[in-house]
């Protein structure tokens, strides 16, 4: 409908007013019946929907209208100008190549505003050139050269012309206002085609039929279904659009035109009127006839028009049918009551629509984020996503998962898989353990079995290790790291007396080189660097999928990869490369000579000697252990000499052997020392200070968005074209819809006065 601004109370008392002489074309005059379509409660109820259309909500939400279609030459022009009164130019069909609003308004002074509403497929150049078409005029004659001016606007030339479009899905706008206009929205849609020819093509056809029916399913339009009685209604398409779209006839009104070509006393006749009395084709909201001005009488006023139609309801068989189905004066009664009964119908689900439509609105501008337009609305932009950054990774590094962006565990997922990955110092932890639980199991290159040093806690760990080294065969992941070789003690101190054999120096024979341990501790850890950097590269890919996952929960979509190229990546890289370098330095610290403070390494080698020698002492026990049975009981005795001749056969008489397993106990004593040492300084040293606690200073921290300059900063946070114009649509959408609420308080609180 359309809407008027009802400023005082006033503009709701239902008053004759005279009509104004400055917007009338000459030669005609409006009649009083006019006033049918301004009782007072309608008054009240329309202006609801006239201020609503002001707002331009008819393109959000579908608002209650009168639409007239029909086929072509059915009469609806002449029916549109019947109801409003308003004289339209007829000269080559102009007001039926593109559908056309009549916008009538109560307002003091008389103006007529001609618009185009532009089809929205059309480019948005072309859309703002048609909407920067707006006429003002005075008088009604001046109407068929503005309509002549919009409709080249459109693109649509003489029809029949070379190359010229013959209708268009523009929307010719024409807003009438004055003190005696009812408060009306009637919109007149070209007549659908039957027949293709030289000016209307089978586009055209398509066109036209594709328009009507839009308007026809907006479930809050009332269908005023034009039918010409010159023409068999059974031909007449429109009534099988309205029977497939208004599927229910619920809010289809036939009107029918021209019984006055109708042979007087003939079945045709009486068919047609049968028509009108509701009895073939029914339709909830009826029908109704109307005699309009014959071509011969296109110079009669108004008035004469409706006396000349009640003069021919009056006789024959059109005198029996209903008052109120018949002539202008009763069919805008119907069309008053009709529209009161529809807009009371419509308007509380109109209301919930707009509401719901706002809500709705709102969020999408929500998601779109804060406006990015300027140098420093960019920059600020940047420095909440940076601190919204900052503060979850700094969440994440302490293990406090409160915030929504680190979600539910996911049970079945591994601690480090990306399921999880969001809690970040979980994921961390679990790195470092397998980090050392490899270095356990397959940081040394030979596995020496256990020895006569070893007590029942090594023996207890050698098998263990041996046990999960044979659960891990199929274990993909380290499949590049060899697995160790499994060895006798004996086979060790071979491999310890060929590498003294290749050490030999200036040492005395049965003292090993000082270089020997080195030399074995170095072969033994050989597996080291491999499973350190291995460790490395796993944690580097957590830090980078999480901190990617920060990013994508904090960041608008646009500035991910932009973040990523300019800044994340290369502060990633850079970490990264730090962290390896760190880690070169701690193995180029291995590869000295050894060197150690820890006296877990002199314990540990003085049990292993103290449970050798505990060792040889009990077999020297048994070998001079004598059983002695006298006076009918046995004796335990120990002979000395057998006890000395035991442990000099202890004695290891191969100086390079004894020099060997000297060196190789004293290896595998460094080599537990160093291995706690080596993996709590990769994970400490490397992996802490390098890659995990330096992230929330090198991830879009403040200090780096202070450093960007406006060029970067633009590059990163400026809005694209698309979501500037889509930000716009909506605040404007948010716009019209707000006012549209608005003007549902105000206007249903004067209906309540």
């Amino acid at each position: 409908m359309a809407a008027t601004d009802s400023s005082t109370e006033n503009d709701w008392e239902e008053a004759p007013t005279p009509v104004s002489p400055t917007i009338q074309e000459p030669g005609t005059v409006t009649t009083a019946s006019l006033q049918a379509l301004q009782s007072d409660g309608q008054r009240k109820i329309m202006d609801i929907a006239d201020r609503l259309r002001r707002t331009g909500l008819n393109g959000v939400v579908s608002l209650p209208q009168l639409v007239v279609c029909g086929d072509q030459s059915s009469g609806k022009s002449s029916v549109l100008e019947a109801i409003t009164e308003i004289p339209f130019p007829r000269k080559e069909n102009l007001c039926t190549r593109f559908a056309t609003e009549i916008i009538l308004r109560r307002d003091p002074v008389p103006t007529i505003k001609i618009a185009i509403n532009p089809d929205k497929n059309r480019p948005e150049s072309e859309q703002a050139q048609l909407r920067a078409f707006n006429r003002t005029i005075e008088d009604f004659s001046q109407l068929p050269t503005i309509i002549g001016d919009a409709t080249q606007a459109m693109g649509l030339e003489q029809v029949g012309a070379a190359n010229s479009r013959a209708f268009s899905r523009d929307v010719l706008t024409i807003e009438i206002c004055g003190p005696d206009r009812p408060q009306l929205t009637v919109v007149d849609l070209p007549g659908l085609i039957h027949a293709t020819n030289k000016a209307q093509t089978e586009a055209d056809k398509e066109l036209i039929l594709d328009l009507v029916k839009d308007y026809m399913r907006n479930p809050r339009t009332i269908i005023l279904a034009v039918i010409s009685a010159k023409n068999d209604f059974a031909n007449q398409i429109i009534l099988d659009h309205c029977k497939n779209i208004d599927t229910k006839s619920e809010r289809t009104l036939g009107i029918i035109t021209k019984p006055d070509y109708l042979r007087e006393g003939s079945q045709n006749e009486l068919d047609w009127i049968e028509l009108a009395q509701n009895k073939n084709i029914y339709f909830k909201l009826g029908w109704h006839m109307l005699r309009n001005r014959a071509d011969t009488e296109m110079n009669s006023t108004f008035i004469q028009r409706n006396e000349t139609e009640t003069m021919f309801f009056s006789k024959g068989r059109y005198n029996n049918l209903a008052r109120d189905s018949v002539g202008i004066d009763s069919l805008r009664l119907r069309l008053s009551q009709l529209l009161l009964d529809h807009l009371k119908r419509e308007l509380p689900s109109l209301k919930q629509e707009i509401s719901t439509k706002l809500q709705e609105t709102t969020e999408d501008i929500e998601r779109l984020g804060e406006r990015r337009t300027t140098i420093s609305e960019q920059r600020l932009a940047l420095m909440k996503v940076g601190m919204r950054i900052n503060d979850i990774i700094k969440s994440a590094l302490e293990g406090h998962y409160r915030d929504s962006f680190f979600g539910c565990v996911d049970m079945d997922a591994p601690v480090d898989a990306g399921e999880n990955l969001r809690r970040f110092r979980a994921a961390i932890q679990y790195l470092n353990t397998r980090f050392a639980d490899d270095m356990r199991l397959r940081g040394q290159k030979f596995a020496v079995a256990s020895g006569p040093g070893d007590d029942d806690e090594d023996k207890a760990e050698d098998d263990a290790i041996k046990q999960a080294l044979e659960d891990l065969e199929d274990d993909d992941s380290i499949s590049f790291i060899p697995q160790p070789r499994q060895i006798t003690r004996q086979e060790a101190i071979v491999w310890a007396q060929k590498i003294l054999e290749r050490s030999w120096g200036s040492e005395l024979k049965g003292d090993s080189n000082h270089l020997l341990i080195s030399q074995l501790f170095w072969e033994q850890s050989q597996p080291w660097k491999i499973i350190a950097f291995e460790h490395v590269s796993r944690v580097a890919r957590a830090c980078r999928e999480f901190v990617y996952a920060v990013l994508k929960h904090s960041a608008p979509a646009e500035f991910v990869e932009r973040l990523a190229s300019l800044s994340v990546d290369a502060a990633l890289a850079s970490a990264l490369d730090t962290c390896k370098q760190e880690l070169q330095k701690i193995l180029a610290d291995l590869a000295r000579f050894p060197l150690t403070y820890n006296h877990y390494f002199t314990t540990t080698l003085q049990k292993q000697r103290q449970r050798k020698h505990e060792k040889i002492t009990d077999r020297a026990n048994k070998a001079s252990r004598v059983e002695l049975h006298y006076n009918y009981a046995q004796h335990t005795h120990y002979d000395p000499t057998l006890m000395k001749k035991a442990m000099a056969e202890s004695i290891e008489q191969n100086m390079d052997k004894f020099s060997a397993e000297e060196a190789l106990d004293k290896q595998i004593a460094y080599y537990k020392d160093e291995l706690k040492y080596f993996v709590n300084v990769v994970a400490k040293q490397v992996i802490e200070r390098h890659l995990v606690e330096p992230l929330p200073n090198v991830i879009v921290s403040r200090l780096i968005i202070h450093q960007l300059t406006d060029e970067d900063v633009q590059y990163i946070a400026a809005e694209p074209q698309e979501l500037t114009q889509q930000r716009s649509f909506l605040e404007s959408r948010k716009e019209m819809l707000e006012k549209g609420m608005d003007t549902f308080r105000e206007a249903v609180g004067g209906l309540r006065r």
